[in-house]
């Protein structure tokens, strides 16, 4: 089987699965998705409960967590065959990731938290990293360090250093689930303009039905899972 994207596809999925087993030997396939893609410069969502397993499947695909079974290409490379070291070098050259917590390093300012996001790609570069706070209206805010920001405030640093490598896929774990409802729609419609604006795909796992209305594309988790038992 080719390792080639079909087309001009960013993402590709086929048999993926991730299996936990519970003390009492109970075997579950959180994640069990026989086939997903997404092409260059689309914006998708994919809707499921909390606790149904979609930030286990991003986690997957931006190798922080290994498969089970399974291939993820990531403009053809199989994230799943690859060590540890291999899965950090592609997550840094080809993914950005905004966490529903945003991780943002507590010790440092705004600035300085994109520009060590830039360290694991081709670099830093400050008029860029500044570039990007200023387009997501943190022009003001670029020495504050995110006790000083606000909850919205400190997403958007998170969206900027997502994007801060150009990143081929951007994915995004429930990045309006500490939001109030107009914060969440302005932090959304950001998102998505960055993502575009950075030419990346965006993969974005939400349960707000009031974000899921938004994409042209919405995806079931549950929808995507295959029926049936655990295999072996």
């Amino acid at each position: 089987m080719s390792d080639a994207p079909r087309e001009d596809e960013v993402l590709v999925i086929e048999d993926l699965q991730k299996v936990f087993t519970a003390p009492d030997g109970e075997r579950t396939a959180v994640v069990d998705v026989p086939a997903f893609s997404l092409a260059a410069g689309e914006q998708v969502a994919i809707e499921g409960a909390s606790g149904s397993g979609k930030t286990t499947f991003l986690h997957l695909i931006a190798g922080i967590l290994e498969p089970d079974a399974g291939r993820i290409l990531i403009d053809g490379e199989n994230m799943a065959a690859l060590a540890e070291a291999g899965r950090d070098r592609l997550r840094a050259r080809s993914i950005g990731y905004v966490f529903q917590s945003f991780h943002l390093l507590q010790g440092y300012s705004a600035l300085e938290n994109v520009l060590l996001g830039m360290h694991f790609g081709p670099g830093p570069d400050r008029v860029r990293a500044r570039g990007l706070l200023e387009q997501v209206g943190l022009g003001d805010r670029l020495d504050h360090r995110p006790r000083q920001l606000s909850v919205g405030q400190q997403q958007r640093v998170a969206v900027a250093r997502a994007v801060a490598n150009r990143p081929r896929l951007l994915l995004a774990d429930e990045p309006t689930g500490n939001l109030d409802p107009t914060r969440a729609s302005e932090a959304l419609e950001l998102l998505r303009a960055v993502s575009a604006e950075a030419g990346s795909a965006l993969l974005l796992v939400s349960h707000d039905r009031g974000i899921l209305e938004r994409f042209g594309r919405v995806e079931s988790f549950e929808g995507l899972r295959r029926a049936g038992e655990v295999s072996a």
